[in-house]
């Protein structure tokens, strides 16, 4: 399995422009990455496959690890397209794709994981002349140390730019065992073109104290998100006093000191000036979105906005009905906690109802980085897979689109199946566990459910309740191979 298919080659430019994201072949267009980390290649089951749509109907590809020139094999539960993320990390102005293997054995330890970096040219993915970048653990490999069994690197992967314009790369590995603490958690940060390699802790010290201790369970580096002043790493398994699996956050400047990103502090509902109660289960962090924020009357963008999802989160009388929580971070490392939403919070759509898990995943987009943050250019979108509007369909899913400035009702949108979404409800189809988004589209994956439904839907950021995508990418469709079987589980 691979190879281009569909349409035209892939190849349009003569020189990848800088400026346009997910342009992987330099023509300016975006394009569109979609996981399928549970698919068969070759007949082995769950190897995992990326699937990308070249914009401007220039074609598609398809990536596995049986495409020529990406190493590896495709071997069973492998996941290949767990995690994904996109930057330039040549700066080379053609947009590099990142493909996380959490399960990927590495010789015979079982799912120690890994990723790969693929790199973009004026032909497309994998079709330069830069041979496809693999990092994982080994005393002569890219994350040093050892690999081990359950470890699982490239879980969660987050990348970009610096407001420095240094490319970076976030890669967890939330099943780490630190010395004899199984499941603590770490996660390592790859800094500039040369891609150098720290890898952090819970008891990491140099460069400042990493916030928390590292205990059994915590998974730490479970979730990640960063704009170009700050990044965040989610310990959705943190214990807070008695309370286990209560969940943390730590967050960090990308600003190097003896080469390790600075610590700026720790969140947690065990906060005096946090919302909420440290309980058992709440796994706060397990997902998290920022954007960069500018007040009214900056003159520059130093500072960002971070929602953490709180999925296990429970209300008077409901149990798991989820939250999510939004923090204000400026550049000085101050923080202050801006919303609490959830289903119960002023004119947002629906109620709380238990097992909703409302903020079991996040996507967030600032349309003008470089203009005051208001409610119109900040928007989050949250996913809620256990909602279900009748008895009939439990678990169909659903998507909720905010503002992160301002009161979260003031423009709440809602999207569900047969409501926007296109796909028609069914029974566990869990809308809302696959979200991305870029600039312009929100996307939607419907990765579960009746096969005929399982598809990728782009949706304005603006869009209103109800409203229909403008974009939608299916198998079997506009040269995309058939017979998905997770397709859209995650989509850059």
């Amino acid at each position: 399995m691979g190879g281009t298919t569909g349409g035209t080659p892939a190849a349009a430019a003569v020189a990848c422009p800088s400026g346009t994201g997910s342009d992987f072949n330099g023509d300016g267009v975006s394009d569109t990455a979609i996981a399928d980390p549970e698919a068969s290649v070759d007949g082995v089951q769950k190897a995992g496959v990326v699937h990308v749509v070249y914009g401007g109907g220039k074609g598609t590809l398809t990536l596995s690890q049986a495409t020529d020139g990406v190493p590896g094999v495709p071997e069973a539960d492998d996941q290949y397209s767990h995690a994904l993320a996109v930057y330039d990390a040549d700066l080379d102005g053609c947009s590099d794709l990142v493909v996380g293997s959490p399960y990927e054995d590495i010789g015979a330890v079982p799912d120690a994981g890994g990723v790969q970096v693929i790199y973009g040219s004026t032909g497309g993915l994998n079709a330069g002349s830069k041979a496809v970048k693999e990092i994982y653990q080994g005393s002569d490999k890219p994350l040093g140390g050892t690999a081990e069994a359950d470890d699982w690197v490239g879980y969660a992967v987050a990348a970009g730019k610096t407001s420095g314009g240094t490319p970076y790369l976030l890669i967890g590995s939330p099943g780490e065992s630190i010395g004899t603490v199984e499941d603590a958690g770490s996660f390592y940060y790859v800094s500039g073109t040369a891609q150098t390699v720290v890898g952090m802790d819970q008891d990491t010290e140099t460069g400042g104290a990493v916030p928390g201790v590292a205990e059994q369970d915590d998974r730490f580096g479970g979730a990640l998100a960063a704009t170009p002043t700050h990044f965040a790493v989610g310990t959705p398994g943190e214990a807070l006093g008695t309370a286990t699996f209560a969940g943390g956050v730590a967050w960090f400047s990308h600003t190097l000191t003896a080469g390790y990103p600075k610590p700026l502090g720790g969140l947690g509902q065990d906060h005096d000036t946090i919302d909420g109660d440290a309980e058992v289960g709440d796994q706060f962090g397990t997902a998290l979105a920022m954007v960069p924020y500018r007040p009214s009357g900056a003159t520059s963008t130093t500072e960002s906005l971070l929602a953490v999802g709180v999925p296990g989160e429970d209300g008077k009388t409901t149990v798991d009905a989820g939250a999510v929580q939004v923090f204000r971070l400026t550049a000085g490392g101050s923080i202050t906690e801006t919303a609490w939403i959830s289903q119960n919070t002023a004119d947002v759509d629906g109620a709380g109802e238990a097992g909703d898990l409302f903020g079991k995943r996040l996507a967030a987009v600032n349309t003008s980085p470089n203009a005051t943050s208001t409610a119109t250019n900040t928007r989050l979108a949250i996913g809620v897979p256990g909602e279900e509007t009748t008895e009939e369909f439990p678990d169909e899913g659903g998507v909720h689109i905010v503002p992160l400035v301002g009161a979260p009702g003031a423009s709440d949108v809602s999207i569900d199946p047969a409501f926007g979404v296109p796909s028609a409800p069914a029974p566990r189809m869990l809308t809302g566990l696959a979200l991305s988004g870029t600039s312009t589209l929100l996307y939607v994956g419907v990765p579960y459910g009746p096969a005929e439904g399982r598809a990728v839907y782009g949706f304005p950021w603006n869009v209103a309740s109800g409203g229909a995508p403008t974009q939608t990418f299916k198998p079997g469709e506009s040269g995309i191979p058939g017979g998905g079987v997770a397709f859209g589980a995650t989509t850059r």
